[in-house]
């Protein structure tokens, strides 16, 4: 019996070459954001020193701006993981209240430097926790779970302080707000904001709990599909954001030296706008600490400016939306093109 005879294979016929890995692409899509971000960064502090020379760019001054940046800092590492995952959390302005008053009753501080700490941490994981049962096994929308924390974390905050500050009594909490606990010329909260960012680099980009959170913020039904715990992931995510919570309010403290309801007022506005000027896509799926931790940058370098240049607070809320606005048409315009 004779064997088919295949057909003379055309000249012009080429094998298609191999493709690059897609992670090539977003890696690349990612150091030209980065590049983008730190040009932005750059350009504004060119500005601080060309309007106000002697303010802006005086140590302390500069010194100021991180200190201030590390408290929102932090709370955006915990969103940034969030928003990958395709959820959202409104409450952490309120948890971070929560946390600092509960962490600054008279009763807390007598147990001291750890009492407070370990307060606010088991505060903000605590209403993590809530946030993250309700939205993982509850199946309810992470804007209306999150916004009702942050109204009852809220209404307990001003019920705990009765609308009075609590001022903090405990010397080695208020002493790492003094110049004397700079190291290197680096404020201590600085230095704990870098080690919540290095860490959150880390998982996010090093971990199986990183690769998993960004595949669940992708594609629920396909990383369910492939084996993941989409609910456990879930949970583990507002925890995490909780805690986040807890430090920031912890280094609040310091900063303040105080206790109030008041305190993390719209935080939760300014840490989504931090990650969504870094390249975090509100949709989920994609988003870089680095990128969130520029855009923290970015806005608090804006803030500042301003404030030396006696501009008006309402300006700045003006310039921070034209700002989000456009980053998000930006994100579009990305998306649609690739």
């Amino acid at each position: 019996m004779t064997q088919p005879v295949s057909p003379p294979r055309d000249s012009t016929d080429k094998v298609p070459e191999a493709q690059p890995p897609a992670w090539r692409g977003l890696m690349a899509r990612a150091d030209v954001r980065t590049l983008s971000l730190l040009g932005v960064l750059a350009v504004l502090i060119l500005v601080g020193g060309i309007t106000k020379p002697d303010e802006f760019l005086d140590t302390r001054n500069l010194q100021l701006v991180l200190t201030q940046a590390s408290v929102v800092g932090v709370v955006t590492v915990g969103m940034t993981f969030v928003i990958i995952s395709g959820g959202i959390d409104l409450s952490v302005g309120a948890i971070v209240a929560l946390a600092s008053v509960w962490a600054t009753t008279v009763a807390t501080q007598e147990y001291g430097f750890a009492g407070i700490l370990f307060t606010a941490l088991i505060v903000g994981v605590g209403c993590g926790l809530v946030n993250g049962v309700l939205i993982a096994y509850g199946a309810m929308v992470p804007f209306i779970a999150t916004l009702a924390m942050l109204a009852s974390a809220r209404g307990l905050a001003l019920q705990i302080t009765d609308g009075k500050t609590q001022i903090v009594t405990v010397p080695s909490v208020l002493d790492l707000g003094e110049r004397d606990a700079y190291v290197l010329g680096i404020p201590p909260l600085v230095l704990v904001f870098a080690v919540v960012t290095v860490i959150g680099w880390l998982v996010l980009n090093r971990t199986t709990f990183g690769r998993r959170t960004v595949a669940v913020g992708g594609n629920p039904e396909a990383a369910r599909l492939a084996g993941i715990d989409v609910r456990r992931q879930r949970l583990y995510l507002y925890l995490l954001s909780g805690l986040c919570c807890g430090i920031a309010a912890f280094l609040l403290i310091v900063l303040s030296g105080s206790g109030q309801n008041t305190n993390g007022n719209l935080y939760e506005l300014d840490a989504i706008a931090a990650a969504i000027i870094g390249g975090t896509l509100l949709t989920g799926g994609r988003g870089t600490i680095t990128g969130s931790v520029l855009g923290v940058l970015i806005f608090f370098t804006i803030t500042n400016i301003f404030a030396l240049n006696n501009l008006q607070s309402d300006v700045q809320q003006i310039a921070k939306g034209a700002i989000i606005v456009a980053a998000v048409l930006v994100q579009r315009r990305t998306a649609s093109t690739t």
